[in-house]
């Protein structure tokens, strides 16, 4: 029999039409009623519904009637739009170390990232669609004005009935009454049909109900005028929130724009246009000066500039040429190039930057998930609040009913939390749109609302604060062992290693004509350096501490290699068996921003710090020219054990290169990968900086506490709103149209106000 675990799969449709956060929660609350059903995910932003489903219980139309029976549009999502990136330390188990002198915990073997070719694009169902009731926004609507789209035709109904009804009370008072009556049941049938629908599965209080009871209420006191008016009114809000959250959508959007449609595919001596979204792996496409490139590739044949602005936002082109890797999206400018397809259309930069930034609603804040639990309990009290307005005075101290009936049905209009539970994830799509365009990407609120609690940076040498480029400046052979013998060991221990130390060392041999002797059973010693059996004799190439302890360096060579250290060079010593062979000293140029960034952090009031394993000379070097505090002679155990400890304090976060130090970048707050769009950039840490700037570190800072600020200021409007309307309302200062304009306004408040991280530059510094 097979087990309940087998039967379940994971499922993924898009929902177009939701405008606010009780949206999401109506659908989630009715979707996880069904049995068999689990892990209910909606994303307001994303337009997304995801869950897991034992279809044994419950079939996917079953789903999908759920969610049309709430007025939502449904159909099954691209499969290929999975989630694909792992925490930091889920790859392959290395823990590598570019600081130490003695390169620890070197890596003879290759990383493979294998990101098989993702299943094909769901059939779409449109079926059952065009259900009566809340006409959401449909895809189709997209472009169009607002008075094109379903819902603005709906509101231009609503108003024609109002007018109607005002033209007779004019012409005709005494049937003016029953002329906003109809106005008024005719505006709120398909708003009482979603009530209802909600009703049936469990869902007492959403804003459609509120709405109901408010504008019949409203008939029964002889206020048609103002219920028929209140139904408008809503209507009018809807199209509001709707536009809102388009624009909230259309950051995502342009991410996909960002492709072209179709490519050059060559095939032998001619080419042909083909769709961008047919390439496969393998395949040459040509690309021609001021064309955007189809896909991830690299350049087989041509040199031009390219401008990588698109999909980095560094706004200076690149001069790239054969085996230069190129992203989809960037934009050739001057010459024809021909590139080879590395990556399919679902798994390129741009597509990966897209899924990251929809799926980020997941990753949810803190601050979201204890709004999300407060509106659950808010919604009830306040009408609770609003039955005990209606009951109280007139029983209690003999007020009239009609007053205090009146006031009640304003209180429920108020009752819906819309702009409070849509005031975090439109400020975080719209933050994570904003650092998605220049780089800076983050897997969703959890990281930017801990990014923006950073106290204390930590950084990785090298790659990260330096080039990760070392080159060779010193070659001192020790006794009789010539220069080109100490290189031609040295290169034979560092030989098949991709470590920076060892390419340094590898290129010194080549460039001084030096073949490097032949070696075999290579070994990274933990920390210390590598040993290989070179010739037919053991040889090392390690931390002059490490020569000194095991006979390969004398006090000479350890002063020597003090001189070095002192200087910012790192010192390896390179020995045979209790023999001595020689020194060699390389130096890794710090970036040129790297100054300015630790600058930057600093006036921010966030410290920084390297975690090197270099000896503590070459790290005073280092840091004392950069400005910053370092800590050095450290294992990959060590820099765990610190960020730990300072951890424990306030924010930290690490900055490392996706591979290395991986137990460090997940124990820290937020760790962030540094690199050009790599695998392991976007899937290691939880952050990523696609450009080589370090002064992207301070932006992204930047960028989170914006987003933060902007959360606080979108909360305030939501319950400051309501607080003040709640009260006037009690106290017969507002009445049901005012109620509901607050309800609504507060909704287009806070997105607008969310869109403003639109144009924020997290790069300016205030």
């Amino acid at each position: 029999m097979m087990s309940e675990a087998a039967r379940e799969t994971s499922c993924d449709w898009t929902v177009t039409g939701m405008d606010c956060g009780s949206c999401a929660t109506k659908i989630k609350d009715a979707v996880a009623r069904l049995p068999g059903v689990s892990g209910v995910e909606v994303g307001i932003m994303s337009e997304r519904l995801r869950l897991t489903l034992d279809e044994a219980q419950t079939g996917r139309d079953k789903i999908e009637k759920t969610v049309r029976a709430l007025g939502y549009r449904i159909e099954p999502r691209a499969a290929g739009a999975k989630k694909d990136f792992v925490l930091p330390g889920a790859h392959d188990g290395h823990d590598h170390d570019h600081d130490h002198a003695a390169h620890e915990d070197h890596d003879h073997a290759g990383h493979d990232h294998d990101h098989g070719p993702k299943a094909a694009s769901a059939k779409r169902d449109d079926s059952g669609h065009g259900s009566p009731g809340h006409i959401h926004d449909d895809p189709a609507d997209r472009g169009k004005r607002w008075y094109q789209t379903a819902k603005g035709k709906l509101v231009i109904f609503t108003a024609l009935l109002l007018g109607a009804a005002w033209v007779i009370e004019y012409l005709a008072p005494e049937i003016g009454k029953w002329a906003f009556v109809a106005a008024c049941l005719i505006g709120v049938a398909p708003v009482a049909q979603r009530a209802f629908a909600a009703l049936r599965m469990g869902q007492p209080f959403t804003i459609e109900s509120l709405m109901t009871i408010a504008a019949i209420g409203a008939l029964f006191i002889n206020a048609a005028e103002e219920a028929a008016l209140v139904v408008f009114l809503f209507a009018v809000g809807e199209v509001l929130e709707g536009v809102a959250a388009g624009k909230a959508r259309d950051g995502i959007r342009a991410l996909a724009n960002l492709v072209p449609k179709t490519a050059q595919l060559v095939t032998g001596a001619t080419t042909r246009e083909v769709p961008a979204a047919s390439l496969s792996v393998g395949q040459t496409v040509l690309v021609r000066p001021g064309d955007r490139i189809p896909a991830d590739g690299e350049i087989t044949d041509g040199t031009s500039g390219v401008d990588e602005s698109p999909v980095t936002g560094e706004s200076v082109p690149k001069t790239r040429g054969p085996g230069d890797a190129v992203f989809a999206g960037a934009i050739n400018t001057e010459a024809a190039l021909r590139v080879k397809v590395t990556k399919g259309p679902e798994d390129n930069t741009i597509a990966r930057i897209i899924r990251l930034v929809e799926e980020a609603e997941e990753a949810r804040a803190p601050t979201e998930r204890f709004i999300d639990r407060f509106s659950r309990w808010y919604m009830p009290a306040i009408v609770a609040v609003a039955a005990l307005v209606i009951v109280v005075p007139p029983l209690v101290f003999g007020q009239p009913w009609d007053t205090w009936v009146y006031r009640g049905l304003a209180l429920l209009l108020i009752g819906c939390p819309c702009a409070l539970v849509i005031s975090v994830p439109a400020s975080i799509a719209s933050a994570m749109s904003t650092g998605a365009r220049r780089g800076l990407l983050m897997k969703g609120g959890a990281v930017i609302e801990a990014a923006s609690k950073v106290d204390v940076v930590t950084f990785d040498k090298t790659g990260t604060l330096t080039h990760g480029r070392p080159q060779v400046t010193d070659v001192l052979p020790f006794g009789a062992t010539t220069e080109a013998e100490l290189l031609a060991v040295a290169a034979g221990v560092e030989m098949g290693s991709s470590h920076p130390l060892a390419i340094a060392i590898l290129n010194k041999a080549k460039e001084a004509g030096v073949s490097a002797l032949p070696s075999q059973d290579a070994k990274a010693l933990m920390g210390k350096g590598v040993v290989a059996t070179v010739g037919d004799a053991p040889a090392w190439v390690s931390s002059p501490r490490y020569a000194m302890e095991h006979g390969g360096m004398e006090g000479i060579g350890l002063r020597q290699a003090t001189i070095f250290e002192e200087d910012g060079k790192t010192a390896v010593a390179v020995f045979r068996e209790k023999t001595p062979l020689g020194l060699i000293a390389m130096r890794d140029e710090p970036r040129a921003d790297a100054k300015d960034a630790v600058r930057q952090l600093t006036a921010m009031g966030v410290t920084a710090v390297i975690l090197t394993g270099d000896n503590p000379r070459t790290a005073a070097a280092i840091a004392g020219s950069l400005g910053l505090k370092f800590e050095a002679d450290m294992m990959p155990e060590d820099k765990l054990a610190y960020i730990r400890e300072i951890g424990s304090k306030g924010g930290v976060m690490m900055i490392g290169d996706g591979i290395n130090d991986a137990p460090a970048l997940k124990q820290a707050s937020v760790g962030v990968a540094m690199g050009s769009g790599t695998d392991v950039a976007l899937e290691t840490a939880d952050a990523a900086i696609l450009r080589d700037r370090v002064t992207d570190i301070p932006a992204t800072i930047r960028l989170s506490r914006a987003a933060m600020a902007n959360i606080r200021q979108n909360v305030t409007i939501a319950l400051g709103l309501k607080a003040v309307f709640l009260v006037t309302s009690v106290f017969g200062l507002t009445g049901l149209w005012i109620a509901i304009l607050a309800d609504t306004g507060a909704t287009v408040l806070v997105t607008l106000n969310a869109l403003r991280l639109l144009r924020f530059n997290p790069e300016r510094e205030s």
